[in-house]
Formats: structure tokens, C-alpha cells, sequence
């Protein structure tokens, strides 16, 4: 008894220094409030009228899969992230993702199949509506780099 009462001091500290450290892990490894509870609540701006005539084309055509205001679903990544910022998929991505279909490559959804009943007024339409979103939530162009 009396050996442990001369090393108690060096325990303390050894077990502050872990529950410390453990504190850290479980901190960074814990869902965040984000995660918890969902997406992030997106700020939808007052919209132009074009990009308002895009939401209604968006929610038609698009909101099943890429969800409410692009914010994403099981079926489809959010488009209102930054990885779809002007400087890496630019509008023509956008129309050829639509027209042609686009393969996965930034996320585990599977290939994005043609939509051909999207017509290119309506594709410009959309593509103002996620772009009015993106700027009103801090997504602007950003250099593409590889």
C-alpha cells in the first residue's frame, strides 16, 4: 500500500493525460450538431425571377435526388457544396451533366442518368436558382486544382 501511495501522484497525472487525450478523440471522432441533426440548414435568398422559375423546374425535376434546395439526399449528392463552385464544375457542367448523364466521380451515388425532359431554358433557369443558393451560403468561385 504504501508503494502506491508514493507513485499516486505520477498516476494522477498519467490519468489526466489520457482522460485528456481520450476528451480530444472522443471530440473529433463525435457527430457534430450538423450531423446529428441532419444537413445544414441552407439560406435560401429572396430569388431573381429567373432563379425562381429555376426552383420550380428544381423541385420538378431535380429535388428528388440532389433534395430541397440542392441540399442533397441518399440518392444524390447536394449541389450546394463547395466541391460544385464555379471554378470546378462550371455552368457547362451543369448542362452537360443533364443533357449527356455524368458518371460518378465525386461521390458514391452512382451514375446520374441523361434527363432529357429538362429543356435548356429550364437547365439555365436551374443552374441560376443553385447558383443564387451557393453565393447566399458562401460558395463562390474558387480556383480548380488537381
Amino acid at each position: 500500500m504504501k508503494g502506491l501511495l508514493a507513485h499516486l501522484p505520477k498516476l494522477l497525472v498519467i490519468g489526466i493525460v489520457f482522460g485528456g487525450v481520450g476528451l480530444l478523440l472522443s471530440n473529433m471522432v463525435a457527430p457534430s450538431k450538423e450531423q446529428e441533426g441532419g444537413p445544414p440548414q441552407l439560406r435560401v435568398p429572396e430569388l431573381s425571377r429567373v432563379a425562381a422559375a429555376g426552383k420550380r423546374a428544381f423541385d420538378t425535376n431535380c429535388a428528388e435526388c440532389h433534395g430541397p434546395s440542392g441540399s442533397g439526399t441518399d440518392k444524390g449528392p447536394p449541389l450546394i457544396h463547395r466541391i460544385y463552385n464555379p471554378g470546378h464544375h462550371a455552368d457547362e457542367a451543369f448542362y452537360r451533366a443533364v443533357r449527356d448523364g455524368v458518371r460518378r466521380h465525386h461521390w458514391n451515388f452512382g451514375d446520374m442518368p441523361p434527363q432529357p425532359q429538362i429543356t435548356k431554358r429550364q437547365i439555365d433557369d436551374i443552374i441560376a436558382y443553385v447558383r443564387e443558393i451557393q453565393m447566399a451560403n458562401g460558395i463562390r468561385w474558387e480556383e480548380h486544382r488537381m
